[in-house]
């Protein structure tokens, strides 16, 4: 007996890049209709990427398409590089458009708009407030001069350097046992205003290349140590990655580049 195949559309984006081989990946995978969820998380786990994106037309009227997100492990409430990814797919193929707005399930309709040669997206800034992390602190090592925390998912860590960040070997066993949390570590930058290192084992991201959601937190957070609204900033994973962020009211507004590094045909038996 033969088995049906279902062909699926499959992209590989490197976002927050302008060269191939840099930024973090994402598969983005447009549908036409959402398939079982152990089925999304099964693709997630097969493309073995920080974040597979799936997006379908939005039958609402509040956006242009509804997108999920899927890292190997669990499904997550926010994923700011593989929205961009998937802004740059649709952008794209319509090139008669200047923006694509997203539906989401849990953080709110996202909107990306282009940005010279590459785009701006717009995601909540979720500002942290002072908290002791002495445990978490002792996981990832150093000695930072604050920490702060966020909405039960964001810890910051700041240290003095920026030397000091990319010193940093983190416990990721000990890390991943507290759940699907992100550890920002962050200090002032040397060729940017600002530079991280972003580690969540929990949700089967050891350390991620470049963290959309985390300067989410990052862009509120430095915008008050500044004392301006907007700042660049790097991510120093092995990739490495770029970003412009800006503070706008409620919005944090990130800025990046992206390339299509693969097209294809994804299938299901």
């Amino acid at each position: 007996m033969t088995q049906k195949t279902r062909s699926l559309p499959y992209f590989h984006v490197d976002a927050f890049a302008d060269r191939p081989f840099t930024g973090n990946q994402a598969a983005v995978m447009p549908l036409d209709n959402w398939l079982d969820d152990d089925v999304l998380q099964a693709i997630g786990e097969e493309n073995n990427f920080a974040e597979t994106a799936f997006y379908l037309p939005d039958d609402t009227g509040e956006a242009d398409y509804e997108l999920r997100w899927f890292t190997p492990a669990i499904e997550i409430a926010l994923c700011g590089h593989a929205t961009l990814a998937s802004g740059h797919i649709i952008l794209s193929q319509n090139p008669d458009k200047d923006q694509v707005k997203f539906r989401t399930r849990k953080a709110g309709v996202l909107t990306m708009v282009r940005d010279g040669a590459g785009y701006a997206l717009a995601l909540p800034a979720y500002s942290p407030a002072p908290k002791e992390l002495p445990d978490i602190v002792a996981l990832v090592g150093g000695s930072p001069v604050e920490t702060q925390f966020h909405a039960g998912r964001y810890n910051v860590i700041r240290y003095a350097t920026a030397e000091e960040v990319m010193a940093l070997k983190p416990n990721l066993k000990a890390l991943a046992a507290l759940g699907n949390e992100q550890f920002i570590c962050t200090a002032s930058g040397t060729d940017t205003d600002v530079l991280s290192r972003v580690f969540v084992p929990g949700g089967g991201v050891d350390e991620d290349s470049v963290t959309g959601s985390a300067h989410a937190v990052l862009t509120p957070y430095w915008a008050k140590q500044l004392g301006r609204d907007n700042f660049t900033a790097y991510q120093a994973s092995s990739r490495g990655g770029y970003l412009h962020c800006r503070l706008d009211g409620d919005s944090a507004w990130l800025g990046g580049k992206c390339v299509t590094v693969v097209e294809g045909t994804f299938r299901l038996f």
